[in-house]
């Protein structure tokens, strides 16, 4: 299993003006504990551009990862521009949470699966 691949292709279902946790897209990688993991992938995905890292925040909704980015509101100014309000470092994530589906999560495990990761 290519658990950063997982990370990637979970990330880029994260729907425009939503956002999910790191431990949110840990458990839909199959791998519930790795939330740090999560962290660390997105940190080195993000200068490469790969993904919408800015779409992911800490389980309380504060954007934890935001110094990983060229600039410190980078990630806040991105969550704004997509309909996404951000207040004291915060998102709500009763509104502005990716509440995914468990089909979605079928679909990505069949997609993991017909990758081989």
């Amino acid at each position: 299993m290519d658990f950063y691949q997982r990370v990637i292709l979970v990330c880029r279902q994260i729907p425009e003006g939503k956002v999910a946790s790191y431990g949110q897209i840990a458990l839909l990688c199959g791998m519930p504990k790795n939330a740090r993991q999560v962290g660390y992938g997105l940190n080195r995905r993000i200068r490469e551009g790969e993904v919408p890292a800015h779409r992911v925040v800490n389980g309380q909704g504060y954007l934890s990862g935001a110094q990983a980015f060229a600039q410190p509101d980078l990630q806040k100014i991105m969550l704004e521009a997509e309909g996404v309000e951000v207040r004291d470092n915060r998102v709500d994530l009763k509104r502005f949470g990716w509440h995914n589906t468990m089909e979605d999560a079928l679909r990505m495990r069949g997609s993991f699966e017909e990758m081989g990761i």
